[in-house]
């Protein structure tokens, strides 16, 4: 994420960076800077993944294992190669592991015959052990054993002093664990590969190879999680895997049959429910080339437009300065596809801005995250989330764009007239003494850099895959970047884009080991159907309750895991559940959706607000806080998803009209009703009158929404006062 968003940070301050840093890797850990051949390495294996998809998007598609095993072992290698063990405890424990599957390895050929044949006797010794006790399984059945646990102290004794002594020469090169773990990872995938078919047809009756490599590519898949993403999101899939192991001693409500090691590991990595499930499909069949197309329409100078337009628009208005956070957020949430990335992008240059124009450093560094987030929600590019809810739900991706349209821009709506309330609260203009040009200007000398995102819209739209769409929507930028000499992208330019495009599909990539485990013991276990239960059995006959224990879930879940996995997680679990309630799938997913975003700017955690906070040189805590104001909207949306399903298009061509009509004022007045301001600060009584208008603004039906503007009106005429007092002013001003 940092090679994507390093440019615009070069203002800052060195200590500002440096803390913006750590902030960010909370999030993902910085990958190393490569150099000489496996740096050349690294940018071969990066071209050659982005070269593939293309190819398989815009020329001719792959078979599933080479779309699905492609994917996993160029990502899993970059990885290993990319990104260090971390502490020097890490590097230690990692050479022993280095060290065990060695002897492992040289067991399965040189001690015993075969790889079967080392396993059978490892089977062997253990059901042993398990029923006559440790004594008999070393007299009877240790066999040659012994051998593969003398192998791994010589390779322990060269690997730990040799990996330390190359992490500390040059922390910047892959270790020499590092290099047997990345092709003890290729190895499984390409067996996996291989195998593929064959491996379908003696599902449920996996052969010895079969088991050894699951365990193996399982263990290493863990392992890469935690070296980008760290600990937490790790921990949670070691549980799961605990969870299916030991079912039977679980408590009642938890409690299932359980099942041996070797049955859960084939069943999470070679069968397509688990590493090569849902997450990788989705990932490796729409995510990474609109991550591609991102970096390329980053690349051919969009990037300046989407601040200079917004700018123009309405820098010079109340508060200008955050309305351009607003609008440039909405724009750039098009081409990062991640809230953090586009917090600091955008952030970088409107949060000093905000400043400049008389926000407090919190409020600023709180507008930009709390508006960044609203491009998880806005076409056409959602985040890796809206891709898994079409495969999720079996509904076109164009389908989910135009459904997501209307809340996405509600949400904006609603940070705006937030952000202008604010600043007629304390009296804040607009940009002062600056030289901006008119919007209609600006548009003319670059309206071209927003084609690419009219092409994909586009062709979505008209029926092609996402995939498609995505490559001809890349090829465009190129075309389009050379529209103006200065922003022309040559084959370094292209190149570049590459190499930025394929290490940002790592950091999400990583999740697949985890998400894959998570996802795939819910289903052998059928935790799913039990959670859906004690949702329905907590919240009683209240939607609105189980609306917030789902709510609550995926808060506490996205403290430990990102926002995508966390809205598979719980997508998985919770919309059963909601069904039950009678909620609409596609509705139900959108609630979770929603809801799953809710970490980036809600304390404790909110590393978007954070990195916000780093920005503006404010409390990180207080701006967290107040990034949660500004963007609650993302509670709001949920609660008309559930009660009103003409919001999602599901009704009469009418009751759709007076939804978005009533959803519209009612998010004008919730903006007011937020900040305490109409056209003075609100007293009280004003204040809960106001609330009163907003519930009432968005029921939708004409009653309520008359009713709502009658109690709007009410508040607006007892303010009048406010706007006799300015023409009093100015008239004693012209008479002095």
């Amino acid at each position: 994420m940092m090679s994507n968003v390093q440019q615009p940070l070069d203002s800052l301050s060195h200590e500002e960076q440096k803390k913006l840093k750590a902030l960010m890797e909370k999030d993902a850990k910085t990958e190393r800077k490569l150099t000489g051949p496996w740096g050349w390495l690294v940018s071969a294996l990066a071209a050659i993944m982005v070269v593939i998809y293309f190819y398989g998007a815009g020329v001719s598609a792959l078979g599933t294992q080479y779309h699905l095993g492609i994917y996993v072992l160029i990502t899993f290698v970059l990885v290993f190669l990319l990104y260090p063990a971390g502490s020097r405890t890490a590097h230690g424990g990692l050479s022993l592991i280095s060290a065990s599957l060695l002897s492992v390895l040289v067991s399965c050929f040189v001690v015993y015959d075969s790889p079967t044949a080392f396993y059978q006797q490892l089977t062997l010794f253990r059901e042993t052990w398990e029923y006559d006790g440790l004594g008999l399984a070393m007299a009877q059945d240790l066999d040659k054993l012994h051998y593969t646990l003398w192998l791994t102290l010589p390779f322990a004794a060269v690997l730990l002093p040799l990996d330390q002594w190359l992490n500390r020469c040059n922390h910047n090169s892959p270790t020499a664990s590092d290099v047997i773990l990345a092709a003890m990872t290729a190895g499984t995938v390409l067996y996996w590969i291989s195998q593929f078919e064959v491996l379908n047809y003696r599902a449920g009756a996996e052969n010895e190879v079969d088991m050894l490599v699951s365990i193996v590519g399982l263990l290493l898949s863990l392992e890469i999680c935690r070296r980008v993403l760290g600990w937490s999101i790790t921990l949670i899939g070691v549980g799961m895997i605990a969870f299916a192991l030991f079912g039977p001693y679980l408590p009642d409500l938890l409690a299932h049959r359980g099942f041996r090691f070797e049955r859960l590991s084939t069943a999470l990595f070679l069968t397509t429910n688990g590493v090569f499930g849902v997450m990788a499909s989705v990932l490796a069949t729409y995510v990474i080339l609109f991550i591609f197309f991102g970096a390329f329409l980053q690349k051919s100078g969009a990037g300046k437009f989407f601040i200079d337009l917004p700018l123009a628009m309405a820098g010079r208005s109340t508060g200008g300065p955050a309305k351009v956070a607003v609008i440039s957020s909405a724009l750039f949430g098009s081409v990062s596809g991640s809230a953090i990335a586009n917090t600091v992008s955008s952030g970088a240059f409107t949060i000093p801005m905000m400043k400049r124009a008389g926000f407090k450093p919190h409020v600023a560094g709180a507008i930009e995250p709390a508006a960044s987030i609203g491009g998880m929600f806005l076409p056409p590019i959602m985040g890796a989330g809206g891709f898994l809810m079409a495969e999720l739900t079996g509904t076109p991706y164009s389908t989910i764009m135009i459904l997501s349209i209307g809340p996405a821009l509600l949400y904006f709506l609603s940070v705006y007239c937030m952000v202008h309330f604010e600043a007629k609260k304390h009296g804040l203009v607009g940009i002062q003494g600056e030289e901006i040009p008119h919007w209609k200007t600006v548009f003319k000398t670059g309206w071209y850099y927003a084609l690419p995102l009219v092409i994909i819209t586009v062709l979505l739209l008209s029926g092609r895959s996402a995939g498609n769409s995505a490559f001809w929507a890349t090829l465009s930028c190129i075309a389009v970047s050379w529209v103006n000499k200065e922003t022309r992208m040559g084959p370094k330019e292209i190149w570049d884009a590459i190499q930025v495009g394929a290490r940002n599909t790592l950091i999400v990539g990583a999740t697949i080991g985890v998400i894959g485990v998570i996802v795939g013991t819910i289903s052998l276990t059928g935790m799913g159907l039990q959670f859906s239960d004690l949702i329905i059995s907590m919240a009683g006959d209240s939607l609105l309750l189980a609306l917030g224990l789902v709510a609550l879930a995926s808060l506490v879940l996205g403290m430990g895991v990102p926002v995508t996995a966390a809205y598979l997680i719980v997508a998985v679990l919770a919309v059963p559940a909601l069904g039950e309630f009678g909620v609409a799938a596609i509705a139900a997913h959108m609630i979770v959706y929603w809801l799953s975003q809710d970490s980036n700017i809600t304390p404790p955690v909110c590393v978007a607000a954070y990195a916000g906070a780093a920005i503006a040189g404010s409390d990180p805590w207080k701006t967290g806080w107040t990034s949660f104001k500004y963007a609650k909207m993302l509670y709001v949306m949920p609660l008309l998803f559930a009660y009103v399903p003409a919001i999602l298009l599901d009704g009469t061509l009418l009751e759709i009209v007076v939804a978005f009509i009533s959803a519209t004022l009612g998010t004008i007045a919730f903006g007011a009703f937020s900040m305490g301001y109409l056209r003075r600060k609100t007293r009280l009584h004003e204040w809960l009158l106001l609330g009163a208008g907003t519930l009432l603004l968005y029921w939708p039906t004409l009653l309520s929404d008359a009713l709502g503007l009658a109690v709007v009106a009410l508040v607006w005429w007892l303010q009048r006062e406010a706007a006799i007092a300015p023409q009093n002013r100015t008239s004693h001003a012209n008479a002095g």
